[in-house]
């Protein structure tokens, strides 16, 4: 069961999670490695690190008040489409995110809510689509995307998450194309005059 809310409408709930990581499009790349990670908090050893090493057993632990925070600062702008954490209520019990805010903008001094997602005993890979209620709008165009914790389950303090991956289209070298060229030569004489 997974419901969402977009820039302020309703909310939703999700539950699960898949063991495997498994995005099907083929036209989505993974957008983080471009980007700049820091956190609100953390515990020594448990830092952002731990979110980017592939490593299901490795996770950010933060060490503060809520709200805890991920920051994912680009720098151009860049069209993301799909975040997707790794969270394991079985592990981590009352360490589990319960309420997530996903915000957007072109920093920190602008940047406005576009999904709130509620988890229910999450465990494994949890998708979060950041396309709107409108078919055009299937991805969001920003600087900085910013993940935030607001609770946890049972009430929890500090927050576990074991990894983030963040997808964005894969884009066309050629619009209108129906197929890529890779060549430097192909695509110079792929336009007829």
């Amino acid at each position: 069961m997974a419901t969402e809310s977009s820039e302020g409408e309703e909310e939703g709930k999700l539950m699960g999670g898949n063991q495997q990581l498994i995005i099907d499009d083929e036209d989505l790349r993974e957008m983080a490695k471009k980007a700049a990670w820091s956190v609100s908090s953390c515990k020594p050893g448990n830092g952002v690190t731990s979110l980017r090493d592939d490593n299901l057993d490795t996770y950010w632990q933060s060490d503060g008040a809520q709200p805890h925070l991920v920051n994912i600062q680009f720098q151009k702008k860049v069209k993301l489409q799909l975040v997707v954490l790794y969270v394991d209520f079985k592990l981590d019990e009352s360490y589990t995110p319960s309420k997530i805010s996903i915000r957007a903008g072109d920093g920190f001094h602008n940047l406005k809510e576009i999904k709130s997602v509620e988890l229910v005993k999450p465990t494994g890979w949890v998708y979060i689509s950041l396309s709107g209620n409108d078919p055009r709008e299937t991805f969001v165009n920003t600087f900085m995307l910013q993940i935030a914790v607001l609770s946890n389950h049972l009430n929890g303090r500090d927050t576990h998450v074991r990894q983030i991956k963040v997808y964005g289209p894969r884009l066309n070298p050629i619009p209108h194309q129906p197929f890529q060229f890779t060549s430097r030569e192909f695509i110079t004489y792929s336009i007829v005059r």
